[in-house]
């Protein structure tokens, strides 16, 4: 077994050691979410926290990891009458992105089930992290319905297996840890909101902080153990800390005055629900028990919000995690703050905050000034957006969006068989049950039905006598479902000089946020063509992260002529990358523009050409029309045409949205011959 980087030997990340320290002190704080940048240290620390748990003691030969002191009284391997403990080390568990559900939570044997009534019950991945460390990396990228499973089994202690009728449920208590890019695609916020603590981790921008972490990094890698050992006494007495840490938080006591300011904390930054001042409250607690106090003071509280709030503040999917710190500081001194706070040597303080080896705290990054209130926008001096780049041929600087509004939704025709989402129909695990086939592999939704109608014939040949079924695996029939699937939208916008008018263009980014949005919320992969000048560009390579796509078209600049043609060329080189790396991710085509195609020879012909390549392949499309003015030449609807799909103007984007309008896409791609977006 390697040995793991020391705890204690990270540089810097004083949030992210304090935030995993505090669940290690009390797991009911609920877990901790660590966002941040590749290379940040993220899986290293994790992994390291585990030897420094305290040893757990367990019923010999339990899977599911019972306290003799308090068992469990409806663990599978049960009753543990009398039974004497041994001590072993609390485990990490780590939960592979692509891990079934049957992996998760345990499987049971569903043909032991039906024919001798006996509940044969595999455990999962919940059973061995019980008491233990649950670690999930890149945990955006799991899929929705295991993300449910799992914070549920973390909020309830407890995880349920049913399967037609039986049900086996044991215990489930673990000190949950996601780790995620936020690069790569956001969470869900009622995913955020189930997270006790997140922080936020980036690498150091200061030359010294960095030249540590390397030469820490080799010497581990040179000689593990050895490194190691020198820092055995620094973990020794981390291990100890934890350990008081625990004791003492029976004691501590949460004021009335505490209670105010995470209440009145809560209110003032409008988070939802009360969970929030919940994980508040453990997390102060725990703050104390930490700095070996017995009461809870300001500052307790302060470092709590820092840590359970921001990430509860998302109003929109592209709002980015944060906390008016001003704001905060000022809610806890009109509500009794300001007569007890302690010297900042505690938790997030100047001291050792947990035991990183007696470094100076990480920076957070290069000086830069501070951005005014109202943007770039308002800053006194700054050019007009909209207005021409001196030097640059027309192009035009960035407008800012117009307020985005709700859409309908825009679906691929036929049945698809992608990544489960919120979209197009599709064959998935989960949804309604629409019939049964014989199972490839391991057994997984049984279709009970069918598979007594498989084994029905055969009962007298194979001598049944009792009342039991007697069923062979070759009767079991899997039932198959449809649900909703994620697609691949690919915007190709128009930024073209007849789109540069800046009320225009703010409407026309109104309209792309607003499916952006819609994309986000039905977990959609996105991708962001623009063409302008002489040439197209991917803005945004097809990736989750639509708050990326939301950027990139907020920088977006205008001006000169509009190929449409190479816009379309473009787009069609990134759907056929696209079909490559993931055949069963159906394609949504939105083209924004006036339809207006200039530059070179017959630019429309070219257009038009370009367009039937995309007809030709099935791709799923609309054109988001967004010619103005009281003279419409129509061209955009001529394109529609060619595309095989249907215009929409901006005016009934926003009125009905394009859920009822688009009727009629032909096509025949990816294996259908009826595509329609409805």
């Amino acid at each position: 077994m390697s040995t793991p980087y020391p705890f204690t030997a990270i540089v810097g990340q004083d949030d992210l050691r304090l935030g995993l320290l505090l669940n290690a002190v009390s797991p009911a704080v609920g877990g901790v979410l660590v966002r941040g940048e590749k290379g940040t240290a993220k899986s290293t620390a994790v992994r390291a926290l585990a030897a420094l748990m305290p040893e757990v003691s367990v019923v010999p030969g339990c899977r599911f990891s019972c306290d003799p002191a308090a068992p469990d009284p409806a663990c599978p391997d049960g009753p543990h009458e009398d039974a004497s403990g041994v001590s072993r080390a609390a485990r990490t568990v780590e939960l592979p992105v692509g891990a079934s559900e049957d992996r998760l939570v345990g499987a049971l044997d569903i043909e032991r089930a039906l024919a001798e009534g006996v509940k044969a019950f595999e455990p999962g991945l919940l059973a061995d992290a019980h008491r233990g460390i649950l670690y999930v990396d890149e945990v955006n990228l799991l899929h929705d319905h295991l993300v449910d499973l799992l914070l549920d089994a973390a909020a309830m202690g407890a995880s349920y297996v049913e399967r037609e009728g039986v049900s086996v449920r044991h215990a489930a208590r673990f000190l949950l840890v996601g780790t995620m890019n936020p690069e790569e695609g956001e969470l869900r916020p009622q995913l955020l909101d189930r997270f006790g603590l997140t922080v936020e981790v980036a690498a150091s921008r200061e030359t010294d902080l960095r030249v540590e972490v390397v030469r820490r990094r080799l010497a581990y890698e040179d000689d593990p153990a050895g490194f190691a050992a020198r820092w055995a006494g620094e973990e020794a007495e981390l291990r100890d800390r934890i350990t008081a840490a625990r004791a003492l938080l029976p004691e501590v006591v949460l004021g009335d005055k505490a209670l105010r300011q995470i209440a009145a904390t809560c209110a003032a930054f409008e988070v939802d629900g009360m969970r929030a001042d919940i994980v508040m409250a453990r997390t102060a607690t725990a703050l104390a028990a930490w700095a070996g106090r017995t009461d809870v003071l300001a500052e307790d509280v302060r470092q709590a919000a820092l840590l359970a709030l921001p990430h509860r503040r998302r109003r929109n999917p592209f709002d980015a995690p944060g906390l008016d710190e001003d704001k905060l500081d000022d809610t806890l001194e009109r509500n009794g703050g300001g007569d007890d706070e302690p010297e900042p040597d505690g938790p997030g303080g100047g001291g050792d905050g947990g035991g990183g080896g007696g470094l100076p705290p990480q920076g957070d990054g290069p000086d830069t000034p501070p951005r005014p209130e109202g943007g770039a926008d308002d800053t006194p001096g700054q050019p007009e957006p909209g207005a021409p780049v001196p030097g640059q041929g027309g192009e035009q600087r960035p407008v800012r969006a117009g307020e985005p509004f709700r859409t309908k939704m825009l679906s691929v025709p036929g049945l698809g068989e992608g990544a489960a989402g919120r979209r197009s129909r599709a064959r998935t695990e989960h949804g309604r049950t629409t019939g049964s086939r014989r199972p490839e592999g391991a057994l997984t939704k049984l279709h009970l039905a069918a598979t007594v109608l498989a084994a029905a014939p055969h009962q007298r040949a194979r001598g049944r006598s009792g009342r039991g079924l007697v069923v062979r695996r070759d009767d079991l029939r899997q039932a198959t479902r449809e649900g909703r699937e994620g697609n691949l939208v690919l915007f190709v916008v128009d930024a073209s000089g007849s789109m540069a008018a800046r009320q225009r263009m703010g409407a026309v980014k109104g309209a792309v946020l607003s499916l952006l949005m819609d994309a986000y919320q039905r977990r959609d992969k996105v991708g962001l063509v623009t063409f302008r000048g002489r040439d197209a560009e991917v803005a945004l390579p097809p990736t989750s992260s639509v708050d990326a796509a939301a950027a990139r078209l907020a920088s977006l600049p205008t001006g000169g002529r509009t190929p449409v043609a190479a816009g379309l060329l473009k787009a069609h080189d990134v759907l056929r990358v696209e079909r490559l790396r993931d055949p069963s991710r159906r394609a949504l085509l939105v083209v924004v523009t006036d339809g207006r195609a200039t530059g070179g020879p017959d630019p429309v012909a070219l257009a038009a050409r370009a367009a039937r390549l995309h007809a030709a392949e099935g791709t799923a499309s609309v054109v988001v029309d967004c010619e103005a003015g009281p003279v419409r030449l129509g061209l955009a609807a001529g394109l529609a045409a060619d595309l095989g799909g249907k215009a929409v103007t901006l005016d009934e984007l926003r009125a009905e949205s394009i859920a009822g309008l688009v009727k009629d896409v032909r096509g025949a791609g990816l294996g259908h011959t009826d595509r329609r977006v409805a």
